[in-house]
């Protein structure tokens, strides 16, 4: 029996010519997505834009700031073509591994209540709710909460 081998992966810094691709997965994992504008100020602000390659190719994205002692995770995402194989726990120990070394002192996260595979990510990675931003989300009947969860490093 050969072995599978194991897919190829790097996070690297996010750039302009990455914004159509990472769109196009935006806005086909989510009902609200971000606009390429939305990623395109999150370079400019010097925000961390990083992209997952997986066998070369974009399978996802992330975007964090910092804000003196915490990091701020403003959005990650693995195509839906490729969740479930660990890209998302991979990316965010890589997040969480950048923030230590900015000496970040704890992450925090927003998100959808209605997000269980998300949420059960985060909880498994040891987050912890910590409070609830009402109406802080999109959503088709108006407006939907966030919770937030924070995790300390």
């Amino acid at each position: 029996m050969s072995a599978v081998p194991k897919p190829d992966w790097s996070v690297m810094p996010m750039e302009i010519g990455d914004l159509e691709v990472v769109v196009r997965i935006e806005s086909s994992v989510y009902a609200f997505p971000w606009t390429t504008g939305n990623f395109r100020d999150s370079l400019h602000a010097g925000y961390q834009c990083v992209v997952l390659r997986v066998d070369g190719a974009v399978a996802g994205y992330a975007l964090q700031m910092y804000a003196v002692d915490e990091a701020h995770l403003l959005n990650i995402t693995i195509m839906r073509a490729m969740q479930g194989r660990g890209h998302g726990s991979r990316l965010m120990q890589w997040l969480e591994d950048e923030a230590r070394s900015r000496r970040m002192g704890a992450v925090l996260l927003e998100v959808r209540p209605a997000n269980g595979g998300a949420q059960a990510l985060y909880r498994r990675l040891g987050y912890e709710q910590i409070g609830v931003r009402r109406n802080y989300y999109p959503a088709a009947a108006g407006r939907e909460d966030a919770l937030i969860l924070k995790k300390a490093l």
